[in-house]
């Protein structure tokens, strides 16, 4: 790469909070945004509702502070020259539809396959063909003055990846969100293999446990053995509650209903997904295999989604023949089938595992489900273990990775990092920092 550009890098959101990334950085003429995320917490410390979004102008959500004010990133004419998306949670990609459609977007498959499947049944971004760029795992890919290099890493979603950006000389690896005890820490052992001769100048480093209640280590090949153990244990209809794009944990139940003797019933979602996947990790396939079955909640049908419906059609299984032998399956739930196709009641005795952010159980529709179901004589039983890297795996990764500067991001507690580790350089949103 000719000349050695100055490179600059700015977070507009992400230096004190979980959720919300975006970073822009600048090398020469050539600006990059990396993750254009949705803020899990509003201005009222309350969990961020997107359709809060519905029906407000660009300008508005940019006066109101809601989207980051990135120049170009949303209107005008100086537009960034490429956004690149670390994963598909909304924290990270919820505001991909408001960007300005000329601007390309570089991401994994894996990535872009979750954003589909969110699109369609969870009111999420699809990133359109026309945008999208695959970047493939080690393969360096150029873009104006920069050269990113995109890595697998574990966490709570299928396709995410950590980004080693280059200018010049000068170097830059965005971790992205990522964890060490998940179901492929050589995800993480081959990115620092590949990175040890490597100076880098700067590391974006994701905080979400900075500072947090020291957790009891539980990888996900501990939690297989827990859910197992859960499923072994229920005597009627064991309900499993999670988000289908997190892989590696549907996995963990498709193998516990299968050891259990159960077949798994996924919904129109949960089977979309695998079978996006399936051929790629070796699992069912949810339009053939007699291990799993498909259920179409009544929200499903209201979508009247036809090709998808047709999709699964062999393997469709009704609530009626489930309510007859309700000791036979593991089956994916939500909330919102307890009126639409529960009817209000659940089977008697009926365990479901929750595998989710434990925040979520102060929702109103999973505090009303906890009550009905222990009104029916079930339990709720929570199994599991988080999507982001802990603070002792935290040190070890910075340490290995020796960078000249260490940058929290995606965390409350940044002051914390300083605690741990050495060179810790903080900065507000909007604030510019020259790398090298």
């Amino acid at each position: 790469m000719p000349g050695t550009p100055d490179l600059s890098l700015t977070i507009y959101r992400g230096t004190t909070e979980i959720g919300g990334n975006c970073v822009e950085l600048r090398a020469g003429p050539t600006r990059i945004v990396v993750d254009v995320g949705v803020p899990l917490i509003d201005s009222r410390g309350e969990l961020f509702d997107t359709r809060s979004l519905k029906g407000k102008s660009k300008q508005s959500l940019l006066d109101e502070g809601i989207l980051p004010n990135v120049p170009g990133l949303f209107r005008g004419d100086l537009h960034p020259d490429a956004i690149l998306l670390s994963h598909a949670h909304l924290d990270h990609s919820g505001f991909l539809g408001q960007t300005q459609p000329r601007i390309p977007v570089y991401a994994s498959e894996g990535t872009s396959k979750m954003m589909l499947a969110g699109s369609v049944f969870a009111n999420g971004e699809e990133i359109p063909k026309k945008r999208f760029r695959k970047l493939q795992p080690g393969r360096p890919k150029t873009i104006g003055d920069f050269r990113v290099t995109t890595f697998p890493v574990d966490h709570s979603v299928y396709g995410s990846s950590a980004f080693l950006i280059e200018a010049g000389k000068k170097t830059v690896l965005y971790s992205g969100d990522l964890r060490l005890h998940g179901r492929n820490p050589e995800m993480a052992e081959q990115l620092l293999k590949a990175l040890k001769n490597q100076t880098m100048d700067a590391l974006l480093m994701e905080g979400t446990h900075l500072g947090g209640s020291r957790r009891q280590r539980v990888t996900e090949h501990n939690l297989d053995e827990q859910i197992s153990e859960q499923v072994q244990r229920a005597e009627g209809l064991a309900l499993v509650s999670f988000s289908p794009q997190h892989v590696d944990r549907l996995m963990g139940f498709l193998n516990a209903a299968k050891n259990a003797g159960r077949t798994f019933v996924a919904d129109a979602y949960t089977a979309f997904v695998i079978y996006l996947v399936h051929r790629q990790l070796d699992l069912v396939d949810p339009s053939a295999d007699e291990e799993i079955r498909v259920f179409y909640p009544y929200y499903f049908a209201r979508k009247r989604r036809s090709k998808l419906h047709d999709m699964f059609r062999p393997r469709q299984i009704t609530l009626d023949e489930i309510r007859q032998n309700p000791s036979d399956f593991l089956m994916m739930f939500r909330p919102s089938m307890l009126d639409s196709d529960f009817h209000g009641k659940l089977p008697d005795g009926a365990t479901v595992l929750y595998s989710q952010w434990e925040g979520y159980l102060d929702r109103q529709d999973w505090q009303e489900t906890e009550r009905r179901l222990a009104a029916s004589g079930g339990k709720l039983v929570p199994v599991h273990t988080s999507g982001h890297i802990l603070e002792e795996d935290m040190v070890r990764f910075v340490r290995e990775i020796d960078p000249r500067v260490v940058i929290p991001i995606h965390t409350l507690r940044p002051e914390r990092l300083g605690d741990l580790c050495e060179r810790v350089h903080r900065l507000e949103n909007g604030q510019a920092y020259e790398v090298g």
